[in-house]
């Protein structure tokens, strides 16, 4: 999945939402409506689209903020450490 979503074994529903996905990072204002319509006809709902094309910009304007203010990124042990969490425990806060 990682390496090139195209070839991955995952849906094509899938597939066809990581390509448009693609084209928000890369290419956004070339977008036409006939794109939506074809992840609707793939079986996406517009909520859902619109919730991946805010996640898009979201991370696109979080990474663009630390390069801007020097926030340096995660050391890879803090990742996995945080991966880990995030496996047992889900989005649910430290207990404490």
């Amino acid at each position: 999945m990682l390496a090139d979503p195209r070839t991955a074994p995952i849906e094509e529903r899938e597939k066809a939402l990581f390509a448009f996905v693609e084209r928000v990072n890369g290419a956004s204002y070339t977008l036409r409506r006939e794109e939506v319509r074809a992840l609707v006809g793939a079986g996406w709902s517009e909520e859902a689209i619109y919730d991946a094309i805010t996640v898009c910009a979201l991370f696109n304007f979080f990474n663009r903020w630390c390069d801007a203010t020097g926030v340096h990124p995660m050391a890879p042990e803090h990742h996995a450490m945080s991966g880990r969490r995030m496996a047992e425990r889900g989005y649910l806060p430290p207990e404490g």
